[in-house]
């Protein structure tokens, strides 16, 4: 009988809002919640250990409120108040499809989630129950993708995964740009000295200071979770630049 195994022991999987819209201009679209629970499904036997982040922007986005007028910290809140109904969602799917799983809340809402407390995650993991991280890092003015570096980090993962519409980074928008070449391999400075989108420039910046490598993939292509937990090398891997590099040994954690 063949054995599965993971290349990593822990992952955190970076979603976004927008991701569970689907085709829809708002909201949650069922469908897409169902494909993302049986993606995770399909990796079941390979025993690793996941953690998840997930975004707001399909509902509410809390910069944009704050642009058109809103005071900026009680915008960011509602945003993460966002984070939490998609968690619930996908909880649900993850339940369904039989697949135990925990949502942990950094703003505490003891009738819908539990308090997150990160002994209490990492004990969660250990006995193979999904995690979903919601409202963000509970504090205004910090994103879910800096949400998703800071809880990567506290619970020891081995890699983000961002889950995205394109599969990995271009050197433009493929979408609008035909000839758009995708790159294989970036470094955090050059993502961050490019300006290229692919998380917030604190989220890079956290990354970058405790060498967590990023891999950057289309989350619509089914499969690609596997391949990328099998060792395949699909998307953009974001790193260093140094492969042996230690997690923890940059200066800003000496």
């Amino acid at each position: 009988m063949k054995t599965h195994k993971s290349r990593y022991k822990r992952v955190l999987l970076k979603l976004s809002g927008e991701a569970l819209m689907g085709s829809k201009n708002f909201g949650i679209d069922q469908k897409v919640v169902q494909y993302i629970s049986k993606e995770l499904k399909g990796i079941a036997n390979l025993k690793v250990q996941v953690a998840i982040v997930i975004g707001g922007g399909n509902i509410f986005r809390g910069l944009e409120a704050s642009a058109e007028g809103m005071e900026r910290t009680s915008a960011d809140y509602m945003g993460m108040l966002a984070t939490a109904l998609n968690a619930l969602a996908l909880q649900n799917a993850l339940e369904v499809n039989g697949m135990p799983t925990r949502v942990l809340s950094a703003i505490e809402m003891r009738e819908l989630a539990e308090p997150y407390i990160r002994r209490r995650a990492m004990r969660h993991l250990e006995k193979g129950r999904f995690i979903i991280f919601a409202c963000g890092t509970g504090n205004p003015y910090f994103t879910t993708d800096t949400a998703a570096a800071l809880r990567a980090m506290e619970i020891g993962a081995d890699i983000i995964l961002k889950a995205t519409k394109v599969d990995g980074i271009y050197t433009s928008d493929p979408v609008k740009d035909p000839d758009a070449k995708k790159i294989p391999d970036i470094t955090y400075m050059d993502v961050l000295k490019k300006g290229l989108k692919v998380m917030d420039s604190t989220a890079i910046s956290l990354c970058m200071d405790n060498n967590l490598p990023i891999m950057v993939f289309s989350l619509m292509k089914s499969g690609n979770i596997r391949k990328i937990l099998e060792g395949k090398k699909i998307g953009t891997t974001v790193t260093g630049g140094t492969p042996h590099a230690k997690r923890g040994k940059s200066k800003a954690c000496r």
